[in-house]
Order: C-alpha cells, then structure tokens, then sequence
C-alpha cells in the first residue's frame, strides 16, 4: 500500500537521523556516545553500514518499478535489523539508558514499523506500491 511504503520511508529516515547523531557523537567525543569498539566490530564502519543500507532502502523504495520495491522492502528489512544491534531491547540493561532512553525507544519504534510494515507487504497482507503519486 501507498501508505504502507511512506510509513517505512519515515522510519527508515528516524533511524537515519540517530545513526548520524550517534556517529557525530562518537566523532566528536560528546556524552553519552557509543563506544569505539565492540567485540565485534568496530562502531564508527559499523554505523557508515547502517547508515548507508538505511539510505539506500529509501531510495529503493522511491522506485516505480515493482522490482525497486521490493528490492527496497529487502534494504528496509536490513536496516531495521541492524538498527537493533544498537537500539534493540538490550539497551534498557544498558547503565547509560537514563541518558540514551529516547533515543533507544525512537530507534524500537521505527525498527518495529518497519518490520511490520515490510513483511505485511512481502508476505502479501498488502499490495507492494511505490509511494509516489
């Protein structure tokens, strides 16, 4: 559904938007920021990643063509996955939360939207549409 898609396109653009905030905090060393590294990986590629799936996914879901859809229904996907690695419901038992909880909440929020919205339209609840007129 048209409206489906713009609902993912705006929580794809929250999780933009606290990704970037987090990455400038990590640069530029303001509290509470993420930390340099995890046992994993490395936060600052880690967010350019997430970042970038995330913008990508908006812009595959801009595409008329079905394919571009649901090609951007996939990125979408991704993108709220790896959100959670750093807003998921781990982050509650995280010290820093009385800090962090907003934007912890708005990254649950808009992963959530996006996962139900996508798999709704994916899984053939709802019409894939592009959001353009």
């Amino acid at each position: 559904m048209k409206s489906d898609i713009r609902k993912i396109r705006a929580a794809l653009s929250v999780l933009v938007g606290l990704q970037v905030i987090m990455l400038f905090a990590l640069f530029t060393d303001t509290s509470p920021h993420p930390l340099l590294t995890t046992p994993l990986f490395a936060m600052a590629p880690f967010l350019g990643a997430s970042i970038s799936i995330a913008a990508a996914a908006l812009m595959l879901t801009a595409t008329p063509a079905r394919l571009g859809t649901r090609s951007g229904m996939a990125m979408s996907l991704l993108a709220a996955l790896l959100a959670l690695v750093s807003f998921g419901p781990q982050k509650w038992l995280d010290p820093a939360i009385p800090a962090i909880w907003p934007a912890v909440l708005c990254g649950q929020v808009s992963a959530v939207l996006i996962l139900w919205f996508t798999l709704r339209s994916l899984l053939g609840r709802g019409p894939v549409q592009n959001a353009n007129p």
